[in-house]
C-alpha cells in the first residue's frame, strides 16, 4: 500500500507541475481581454493593411507545429526502443540492481534477488530491463496512436536549467494533440511505464511476483522515463530534434518559456 501511495504521489506532483503554468497562462490571457474600456468597444471596426501583427489572431501553433508523419513516428519509436538510450539505460540500471541485490534478500526496485550475482545474472537483469523498456515504448506509441496523441519528446524552446528540467518532467505525463500541438494530460505516457513492469512481473519474473509487484516497479519506471526525458533535453533529442526548432506558442506558454529566450 505504501508503494501504491508513492506512485499516486509521483503522478500527482507531475500533474501539479503541468496545471500550475497552464493556469497562469489562462489567467494572463483572460486578464488581457477584460481591460477594454467602453469607448474601445463602441469604436467601429476599421480596415487596416495587412501586417505582421495580424498573425496574433491566428490560432497559436498552427503555423509552427507540424504533426509527425507515420514514418517519423516509427523512426522515433525505433530510437526510443532500440536506440542508444535503451541500451545505456538498461546497462546502467542492471548494474545498479546487481549492486543492490548483492548480499540482500530484498530489493526495493523489485528486481529478483533469485537471479544471484555474476555476469550471467547481470545479463539476465540487462535483458529484463531492456524488455521492460521495449514493452513500455510499444505500449506508449500504440496507445498514443489509438488516442490520437503525439508522445514524441520535443525539446523546450526556453533557456535555463530549471525551466528545461521542468519541461522534461512535465513531458513525462503529457502529450501533444491536435493540429496546434496543445499539451494534454496523457494516459498513454502515464500508463505505459506500468505496462512495461506488469509484463515483467507476470511473464518472466519468478512466480512469486504478481500484479502488485508490477505496479510497485512501475513507480520506478515512471521516474526512469523522466530521467530519459532529461537526457533527451540536455544531451541528444533523437531523430525528431529538428522539429523542436519550430517555436510552438502553446507549449511555450505552458512551460513558461519565451520565444526570445
Amino acid at each position: 500500500m505504501k508503494m501504491c501511495r508513492a506512485g499516486f504521489l509521483i503522478v500527482a506532483i507531475m500533474l501539479f507541475l503541468v496545471n500550475q503554468p497552464l493556469a497562469k497562462a489562462q489567467s494572463s490571457s483572460g486578464s488581457g481581454t477584460s481591460t477594454q474600456s467602453p469607448s474601445q468597444t463602441q469604436t467601429p471596426p476599421q480596415s487596416a493593411p495587412p501586417s505582421s501583427s495580424s498573425s496574433s489572431n491566428v490560432q497559436p501553433g498552427l503555423t509552427s507545429y507540424q504533426r509527425p508523419s507515420e514514418g517519423k513516428k516509427l523512426r522515433n519509436f525505433a530510437f526510443d526502443a532500440f536506440g542508444p538510450y535503451a541500451f545505456i539505460g538498461s546497462a546502467a540500471t542492471a548494474g545498479i540492481q546487481q549492486a543492490d541485490t548483492a548480499g540482500s534478500s530484498h530489493n526495493p526496485a523489485g528486481i529478483p534477488p533469485d537471479w544471484g550475482q555474476g555476469w550471467d545474472s547481470y545479463g539476465a537483469r540487462f535483458g529484463s530491463d531492456f524488455g521492460i523498456n521495449l514493452v513500455t515504448q510499444t505500449a506508449r506509441y500504440t496507445m498514443a496512436q489509438i488516442l490520437h496523441e503525439d508522445t514524441i519528446y520535443y525539446r523546450c524552446e526556453c533557456s535555463g536549467i530549471f525551466a528545461r528540467t521542468k519541461h522534461a518532467l512535465i513531458s513525462t505525463v503529457t502529450a501533444r494533440r491536435g493540429d496546434d500541438g496543445h499539451r494534454v494530460i496523457s494516459f498513454s505516457a502515464i500508463a505505459a511505464p506500468y505496462a512495461g513492469t506488469e509484463a515483467a512481473a507476470l511473464l518472466w519474473f519468478p512466480n512469486r511476483y504478481d500484479a502488485m509487484d508490477g505496479f510497485r516497479m512501475g513507480n520506478y519506471n515512471l521516474l526512469i522515463q523522466g530521467g530519459l526525458n532529461l537526457a533527451l533535453e540536455f544531451i541528444y533529442g533523437g531523430p525528431h530534434t529538428l522539429l523542436s526548432h519550430h517555436h510552438v506558442p502553446v507549449l511555450s506558454n505552458a512551460t513558461g518559456s519565451n520565444p526570445g529566450n
